[in-house]
């Protein structure tokens, strides 16, 4: 399908706002974007989807708990009273420097966006750590559609499970679900699937046993949940395996299939699991947005893709554009939101000062909130300081920091009531899952173009259109419809 042309970059006139671009809508584009609300500028956030997406509640839109609308509030609802902001659906492509333009696609169409100043906080991807092809039949943790992809793959399992075991065959591979990955992500997945086949669904089926599945997680390093340290890792294994998560450490993954996964110890000593549903849920990959700034600047890259930036989150020889979240590479921080949010917040304040005139702030510090996991069930463990917090009172404060971010009060309260429901009642209120969202996904890979070949050009079927709405009110008006001889 043919492209439509690029529009040619409007030149800054005399009397024109400052222009500030914004790529992503995640937590650095949208409080970036916020917390420019009151400077004098122009504000255009550009993303690939229309919401604002609260990742680290992913798995629970992928075991049942909470619905997606909950989690990804539409980012334009989100924006609406601020009246300096403008928001665009599209894919960030391109980025020139020199010419200080964004080119974003979306379904074929291009669009070119002129700025004074950018925010990069396009954030980072799955990496299946040069294994790519092991995304096919093990979708990652990192957009609603990964998480809808696993809702269906994790309770269709059991449904094919129940169809399989009423016909006398084997069972044990859709009763199998391996988690790759020991971190945060991993360790409260696996925990919400083992409580999700052990407790929610036990009483639902008739010709399988729900609390005989197994859920295995598997991570290559020694101790699940490293960033938390020997002791709570410890805690947090025990805690899992006390729920019958089996805990398999020292063990890489080397080869995934439709029908289970390979993983290798230290000795070299491959063993093979047979499991329909994987879920990967390790390691991640910065935006490719990274090396296109990298290529034009000689700011290097890190393993992970994250770009080196000044210690005022600047691009070197840029002071235009500002890097922020999981793209940045800075003093080893941590790819988490508070590190997102403190440093959009820090970009727009050095914006909104240059503008007034004022001197350029400290170099950006990240003052570190602490960091949670939930495990179970009234399970988690925080670390907050030098504080190590396990058991209830680190669920409570878990449940009360995410609630308090979640955008609007609307998903705030939706999500309470579903969490009382879940916790208390031990039940699930989004179970809906369909062959569409399990298949989709490789569908539209089989594309060449993807999505866009599933699009007409604009207009090209509009006489089309108009012809048959003409035909729709003939037949109403001369009361045609059901006649032989209309």
């Amino acid at each position: 399908m043919a492209e439509k042309a690029a529009t040619s970059p409007t030149p800054t006139s005399p009397t024109q706002r400052h222009r500030v671009v914004v790529v992503g809508s995640g937590f650095g584009g949208l409080f970036g974007t916020k917390a420019l609300s009151r400077a004098d500028v122009d504000v255009t956030m550009i993303a690939k989807t229309t919401h604002h997406l609260f990742q680290p509640l992913l798995y629970q839109v992928a075991t049942g708990i909470l619905s997606e609308g909950e989690i990804a509030p539409p980012t334009r609802e989100v924006l609406a009273k601020q009246k300096n902001a403008t928001v665009l659906l599209g894919d960030v492509t391109g980025i020139d420097l020199d010419e200080r333009t964004v080119t974003s696609h979306v379904l074929g169409r291009q669009l070119v966006t002129p700025y004074d100043s950018l925010i990069v906080a396009a954030g980072a991807g799955q990496s299946y750590f040069g294994n790519d092809q092991f995304a096919e039949f093990a979708p990652g943790m990192k957009s609603i559609d990964d998480a809808l992809e696993l809702r269906g793959r994790i309770f269709g399992a059991f449904e094919l499970a129940e169809l399989f075991a009423a016909s006398g065959r084997n069972v044990d591979h859709l009763l199998t679900f391996v988690v790759v990955g020991a971190g945060p992500t991993g360790v409260e997945m696996a925990g919400q699937i083992a409580e999700l086949a052990h407790k929610t669904l036990k009483r639902d089926f008739r010709a399988i046993n729900t609390r005989k599945a197994r859920v295995i997680l598997v991570d290559a390093a020694g101790q699940v949940l490293p960033p938390f340290g020997a002791k709570l890792g410890r805690w947090t294994q025990e805690k899992l395996e006390r729920i019958g998560v089996e805990v398999l450490l020292g063990s890489m993954v080397v080869a995934v299939d439709e029908r289970g996964l390979e993983v290798q110890d230290k000795a070299g000593n491959r063993t093979r699991i047979e499991a329909v549903t994987k879920v990967w849920a390790a390691g991640v990959q910065a935006s490719p947005l990274g090396r296109t700034l990298s290529e034009q600047t000689g700011a290097q890259l890190d393993r992970a893709g994250r770009i080196a930036v000044n210690p005022d989150l600047t691009l070197p020889g840029h002071p235009e554009v500002f890097v922020v979240g999981d793209m940045a590479a800075l003093d080893n921080l941590p790819g988490v939101a508070q590190v997102a949010i403190q440093g959009a917040r820090y970009a727009a304040k050095e914006i909104d000062g240059r503008l007034r005139g004022k001197a350029p702030h400290p170099p950006f510090k990240y003052f570190d909130k602490g960091s949670m996991a939930t495990i179970s069930r009234f399970g988690a463990v925080a670390t907050v300081g030098k504080l190590r917090i396990t058991g209830f009172l680190a669920w409570v404060m878990w449940l009360a920091v995410h609630l308090f971010y979640i955008t609007g009060f609307k998903n705030q309260v939706t999500a309470l009531l579903h969490w009382l429901v879940t916790f208390v009642a031990n039940d699930r209120s989004e179970r809906t899952a369909t062959e569409q969202q399990i298949f989709a996904r490789a569908a539209l890979k089989r594309l060449d173009l993807g999505a866009q070949e599933l699009v007409s050009e604009p207009g090209r079927t509009r006489e089309e259109l108009e012809a048959q709405a003409l035909e729709e009110v003939r037949l109403t008006d001369s009361g045609a419809r059901g006649r032989a001889d209309a």
